[in-house]
């Protein structure tokens, strides 16, 4: 049996999703897992991490998979984008894309022709899939915004999954302990622009 087959058959057995499995020279298996999505947040801890790392120890070894060390852990924030649940689970979020090959020109005036990566919100469209983003700087926490300064322009790029060659969403971190911020819905990102903030 492949060792991806194996992994990801214990993994969903004990009720997680399997997001990555990566092998490295030095002999490190790394498995990263997530709770399956059912329209709410769950999170890894260590525990979950713990219980899956048991139990590929003792499938492994029954397998004869040749490995140094066995690492389990949660995505992270900046979690990969691998697949089409991934992308209709984070809709709406900010996200980091890099594309296969650059359409930097296409995405309208103003942008490098061999630009590929791109950070910005997240939607689903009736052709696929975009991203939108601004390349103007966000203020400084404490900055002041003038109410006269001019809209933010907002620009929107069209690709199919086809088109990436990575995903991840983007880190968020709020050091201030308050919960981390979503992305700005597109409504909120055109009153931004009006609203000159």
């Amino acid at each position: 049996m492949a060792l991806q087959e194996t992994v990801d058959q214990v993994v969903t057995g004990l009720g997680y999703e399997l997001v990555d499995i990566e092998r490295t020279g030095g002999g490190l298996l790394r498995v990263t897992i997530d709770w399956p999505w059912e329209g709410s947040e769950r999170f890894i801890n260590a525990e979950d991490c713990e219980r899956v790392t048991r139990q590929l120890q003792f499938v492994l070894e029954v397998e004869g998979v040749d490995y140094a060390r066995l690492e389990v852990s949660s995505p992270g924030i900046d979690r990969p984008l691998r697949g089409l649940r991934d992308f209709e689970r984070f809709a709406g979020q900010l996200i980091d894309l890099t594309l296969k090959a650059p359409i930097g020109a296409a995405a309208g005036l103003g942008v490098a022709a061999n630009r590929k990566k791109f950070r910005g919100q997240l939607e689903r469209t009736e052709s696929g899939w975009q991203i939108l983003w601004s390349d103007t700087p966000e203020p400084k926490p404490g900055q002041k915004v003038s109410r006269k300064k001019a809209p933010v322009p907002l620009m929107a790029l069209g690709f199919v999954l086809e088109d990436i060659a990575q995903a991840r969403l983007a880190p968020v971190v709020d050091f201030k302990g308050r919960k981390s911020k979503v992305a700005p819905t597109q409504q909120e990102l055109e009153s931004r622009g009006k609203a000159g903030v």
